[in-house]
């Protein structure tokens, strides 16, 4: 675990500002006259120190209050246009960002956890000690906005007056970080101390991006102080490594939940997404996917969408799962988002009316953007993250140059989604009745399929294995991606884990408020059910029917087939729910194929877990019974009916 306030703070310990009226003296020099009066309008002495010690480290020359006013977020959007951070593409409020071509992506290797001798952090993830963070921030980041203007906001992660929302501040010296936190979280500048008094806690990420040069990115680095929930983040751009009141908070969030409410509260890497069924009920959906994964696509499937990335979650008194989404807006990956997977997203992207900040697509030389997959006709030319393209290009190894990087996003506030939900804004949260994890698996699991218990379905999200996507610098093969979260967890495996055991098995949810726990895979191909090529089994508009399945498990509604894995569709509701829900025939052949059982494959991904999981220390035994016992149902499985177990000889073992 992790202790509030240990060790020197390092914004202190560089800025050297420790009272009010040294904070005060130093807004006087660096403010005008109106951002002067703006941050004399804030009075929780904390925050003003956190500001005015990253002032003095960082030394810019002046300090612009963001109050998310109109005026003021006219003034960061120009700001962007002028200093090349940003340039105006076709369509109006429409602007491109491009990111360093060697930087797009979190760079996990130069992200660190500081630490103080003895704490406990994920094995997962790196971590220095604070006399050396300290010494890498101080070296690097002090001076590091002579010549900038520094930007400071004041948010809040989740809708205001929920109790698992989390105020923060941002401080920049980048205007297009300043313009991305304006369209993904909600300003509270008129109501920040009222926030942090009612939940007595704030974020703060201190940012800046240097000179922006590629020769500057072997010292880009991002450091989390959880002792002090503070970021500190330099010599880098892209926003996932910038704007750290995402992930970087999120990381702190998890500390929250772990360490302070266990059993009560979790910080999820979820989409949260409600599904109409029968009646007109709506049943309300949250899912992890590692980045990269369909995250934004399901959560888009849905009938109601609250948010596709993080959900904040908490057991409410009445016995329901809530869920708030911290965000108010989307940072989502374009690859393959297109008219036909997502009409939604498309039609407010290629339609004037809504403020959207693209990066790293390619660049007509009309100033319209274009995506690998977007199944539009591809220019014959253009501009992107690489410089100059046009198809046929290859790189240095002969490779082809892609028109877009395959972690191209684009950055909008959610409301201008026509499926957005108010619930968004509801700080009593969403009742969520379904979880799902899902990950890129190419050729094990099947579709859909449902826990048996709730600690079976801690068991599938601990046990997600993904491909790796281009989210991360460097990234490459298959690895295991424990909730679609393990980037983010900050402390022991086995502390999260047990506070995931703990939360779905807490005797305060009421029995008929218990979620179905589910794992979802639309990645299989062809040719890991006996085709051939590496095209999808299926559509990607088939998530519709796999949620639609669920919405109706989770009311009673469908029967199932039961497994060793958990409970799988009957072909016969599959085959109803895909007419119905996607006007789609669905036949029994390609039924057999998705939910056949390949015992090797499924008995060889439990190995790898066991094995992994093996070499953590303190972890839950009974993650290790459960997979243990699956095994031995699986392997029984096969000495009966050979290696791979068709759905009628699993509903014929399932009736023995």
């Amino acid at each position: 675990m992790v202790i509030k306030n240990q060790g020197a703070d390092i914004a202190l310990e560089i800025g050297g500002v420790s009272t009010l009226e040294m904070a005060e003296s130093l807004f006087e020099k660096k403010m005008d006259a109106a951002n002067l009066s703006k941050i004399q309008k804030i009075k929780t002495e904390a925050a003003l120190l956190k500001i005015a010690n990253a002032i003095s480290m960082c030394e810019p020359d002046a300090v612009f209050v963001n109050t998310g006013s109109a005026a003021d977020r006219q003034f960061i959007r120009s700001l962007a246009l002028q200093k090349g951070e940003e340039r105006p593409l076709a369509m109006v409020n429409h602007t491109l960002h491009f990111d360093l071509k060697e930087e797009q992506g979190r760079i996990l290797d130069r992200t660190f956890y500081v630490a103080n001798e003895g704490d406990l952090v994920s094995s997962l993830a790196n971590k220095m000690l604070r006399q050396n963070a300290l010494r890498d921030i101080r070296e690097i980041m002090g001076g590091i906005m002579r010549g900038k203007i520094m930007m400071v906001g004041f948010y809040i992660r989740g809708p205001a007056g929920s109790p698992v929302s989390n105020p923060a501040m941002e401080i920049t010296s980048s205007a297009y970080v300043t313009h991305s936190a304006e369209l993904l979280y909600r300003n509270i500048y008129d109501r920040f101390d009222e926030e942090v008094k009612r939940l007595k806690h704030f974020y703060t990420n201190i940012h800046s991006e240097g000179k922006n040069r590629s020769e500057d990115l072997p010292n880009a680095r991002v450091f989390m102080d959880r002792s002090y929930q503070t970021t500190y983040s330099f010599n880098c751009t892209y926003a996932g490594n910038t704007l750290l009141m995402k992930k970087g908070n999120h990381r702190f969030s998890v500390d929250k939940a772990v360490y302070e409410n266990r059993g009560n509260e979790l910080s999820e890497h979820m989409f949260i997404t409600g599904i109409e069924g029968p009646g007109g009920r709506v049943t309300w959906f949250a899912g992890a996917a590692p980045s990269g994964c369909g995250k934004t696509t399901t959560a888009m499937a849905g009938n109601f969408f609250v948010g596709d990335d993080l959900a904040q979650m908490w057991i409410d008194a009445q016995g329901s799962i809530r869920s708030v989404n911290p965000e108010c807006g989307i940072f989502g990956i374009l690859e393959d988002v297109n008219h036909e997977g997502d009409p939604k997203l498309v039609k407010v992207l290629r339609n004037p009316g809504t403020e959207v900040i693209w990066s790293n697509v390619l660049v007509d030389d009309a100033g319209i953007p274009h995506w690998a997959g977007h199944l539009e006709d591809i220019p014959p030319k253009g501009i992107n993250f690489q410089g100059h393209w046009e198809p046929g290009m290859v790189d240095e190894k002969g490779k082809p140059v892609p028109m877009s990087h395959s972690n191209s996003r684009c950055t909008l506030s959610s409301i201008a989604l026509e499926n957005y939900s108010d619930e968004a804004e509801n700080p009593k949260g969403a009742e969520t009745r379904v979880i799902t994890y899902s990950g890129r698996d190419s050729n094990t699991m099947p579709p859909v399929w449902a826990a048996k218990t709730a600690d079976e379905g801690v068991v599938i999200g601990a046990c997600i294995v993904s491909a790796a996507t281009a989210t991360e610098v460097g990234a490459t093969g298959v690895k295991r991606a424990p909730w679609a979260n393990a980037p983010f967890i900050p402390g022991a495996l086995g502390d999260y884990m047990d506070a995931q055991f703990q939360f779905f098995g807490n005797p305060r949810i009421a029995p008929s408020k218990k979620p179905v726990m589910a794992g979802l895979n639309y990645f299989l191909t062809h040719e890991a059910r006996g085709g051939d090529g590496k095209k999808l089994l299926g559509e990607k508009r088939d998530v519709k029917v796999w949620l639609a399945w669920l919405e109706r498990r989770a009311n009673g509604d469908v029967d199932a087939i039961e497994t060793p894995i958990g409970y799988i569709p009957r072909y016969a509701d599959l085959k109803h729910l895909f007419n119905s829900i996607i006007d789609k025939d669905y036949s029994e052949d390609l039924y057999i194929r998705q939910f056949s059982l390949y015992v090797d494959h499924i008995v060889s991904r439990i190995d790898l877990q066991l094995a992994a999981y093996a070499k953590e220390t303190n972890l839950p035994q009974k993650l290790f019974d459960i997979l243990n016992r699956q095994r031995q149902a699986l392997l029984a499985l096969k000495e009966q009916f050979g290696p791979v177990i068709l759905p009628a000889q699993l509903d014929h073992a399932a009736a023995q």
